[in-house]
């Protein structure tokens, strides 16, 4: 146990833990944290300053020594000079002053938590896949690689890629060690990561299907017991390929920081750090378009008489929205109408007469057969009217054609721009084959609370960088609340 004799206990962050509960406990790389419950492996329960919450334990280092004060105040150099309190928790709270040290203390940990990976690739196939398939009257091969998706093939690619660490970790000289080489030799390899975590919601939905049946309830149960693992359920297990290869370039990133430049392992370890980025940078913006997916299933649950299919059978990302006056033919009548354009689709809905904020669900547009048209300032051939900041949507196919004015130049500018980025994010989902899944999947998706009496053990929570944050859908929602 860590703490017994009731004294203090200190540790410092390796990584900047971005908070996803409100349980949790966020902090940046460098902070100093007070442990205050160490009694779980995985999450110790600590406090910064007035903050308190649960936080991964391999996100931190405890101090060599415990007895060096952490309060705000300068410490005196050997120079005379006074040093920032956070220079010295740098300095004192790993017990070193040196890079190398400081190194060896990042290698000592890529090697650590890559192994605990490794056992725990090792407990999902052999505690779970190959029980599962002892059990053809409960499973079908269809139903486990839906399930599975290729982990065996990343636990195959795993188990080499420690073996290449441990070849290049130097025992006498850990800080001398060249690991960079690893990530580059084998980042061709991690794309086998972008299928599973394009199959992740898929084996998620599957898996709440099955469990709605007790039997799997029990049987899912008694593989972990028999393997022996961390209380948690099959979903929590499988979400660590995707959480795992998101945290190495915060791994990289902490490398390269205590890498001199002279050092033989610099260059590799710096472009290992963008290779890496790169992969982790598609995985999270997959995250961020199933944020999305949630919320759009929730603006169409608050559109008035919907009709047709769902948005997010062809959609899951808003791309623009406002007011336009809509045009049609043979009368030329015109409408003033909410559009919202969605990669593959622009929907137009009308305004309540008394109540402004309900919305009424009118027609939508396939925009995958139309081009856009910028129309000047004037009479119109087709319609026969006078317009102004008007643009066209033309059909292909058809040669239907629909006309759309703006209030003003900058917000048609605004439109046509919207349509240009509509067409580059179709083409950069067809070129990263991002999946869209059923909104009703996704409503059930929730980030797991910690109980207050044993955190719940998500295995290398996902410590992403934050975005900023963006008034987008704020906007939206005084337009059309969403329902609760």
């Amino acid at each position: 146990m860590l703490i017994s004799d009731g004294g203090v206990v200190y540790a410092e962050a390796l990584w900047d833990h971005v908070t996803m509960d409100d349980q949790e406990l966020g902090f940046k790389a460098g902070d100093v944290i007070e442990v205050m419950d160490a009694t779980n492996k995985e999450w110790w329960w600590g406090r910064i300053v007035d903050s308190q919450g649960w936080f991964p334990a391999s996100f931190v280092r405890l101090r060599v020594n415990q007895d060096e004060p952490m309060d705000d105040y300068p410490l005196k150099l050997e120079d005379g000079r006074e040093e920032d309190s956070r220079n010295a928790a740098h300095r004192f709270g790993v017990g070193q002053t040196t890079k190398d040290q400081m190194r060896t203390n990042v290698i000592n940990e890529i090697l650590s938590t890559e192994r605990d990976y490794i056992k725990h690739l090792k407990d999902i196939c052999e505690g779970y896949i190959k029980q599962c398939r002892k059990r053809a009257d409960m499973f079908t091969e269809e139903q486990l690689k839906t399930i599975f998706g290729n982990i065996e093939d990343i636990y195959k690619c795993q188990k080499k890629f420690v073996k290449a660490l441990e070849k290049q970790f130097n025992k006498d000289y850990p800080h001398l060690s060249e690991v960079g080489c690893c990530f580059l030799e084998y980042q061709n390899e991690f794309q086998i990561y972008s299928e599973y975590c394009n199959n992740h919601p898929n084996a998620c939905m599957e898996l709440s299907r099955l469990t709605k049946v007790s039997k799997y309830v029990y049987f899912f149960e008694a593989c972990r017991l028999l393997q022996k693992m961390i209380d948690i359920s099959l979903d929590g297990f499988l979400l660590t390929p995707v959480q795992k290869i998101c945290k190495y370039p915060l791994q990289l990133a902490e490398l390269l920081k205590y890498t001199n430049p002279q050092h033989r392992d610099f260059k590799d370890v710096e472009a290992a750090l963008n290779a890496m980025k790169n992969v982790a940078r598609l995985i999270n913006e997959r995250k961020r378009r199933l944020e999305n997916i949630d919320k759009i299933a929730q603006w169409q649950s608050s559109i008035e008489d919907w009709e047709g299919e769902d948005v997010l059978v062809k959609s899951s990302e808003l791309i623009y929205s406002g007011e336009l006056t809509k045009i049609s033919q043979p009368q030329a009548k015109c409408h003033q109408r909410m559009f919202f354009l969605f990669d593959h689709q622009l929907v137009c809905c009308k305004k309540d007469l008394l109540r402004r904020d309900i919305l009424y669900y009118k027609s939508r547009i396939n925009m995958d057969n139309m081009e856009i048209l910028d129309v000047e300032d004037g009479k119109d051939k087709d319609f026969n009217i006078t317009v102004k900041n008007a643009f066209k949507l033309h059909c292909r196919d058809t040669e239907e054609v629909h006309l759309f004015c703006a209030k003003k130049p900058e917000q048609k500018q605004r439109w046509l721009q919207a349509f240009e980025n509509e067409r580059k994010q179709v083409q950069l989902d067809q070129e990263t084959v991002v999946t869209r899944t059923y909104y009703d999947f996704l409503m059930r998706q929730k980030h797991p609370t910690l109980p207050t009496n044993l955190p719940q053990q998500q295995v290398f929570m996902l410590a992403e960088p934050k975005r900023k944050p963006s008034n987008f859908w704020q906007n939206i929602s005084r337009l059309a609340p969403f329902r609760k």
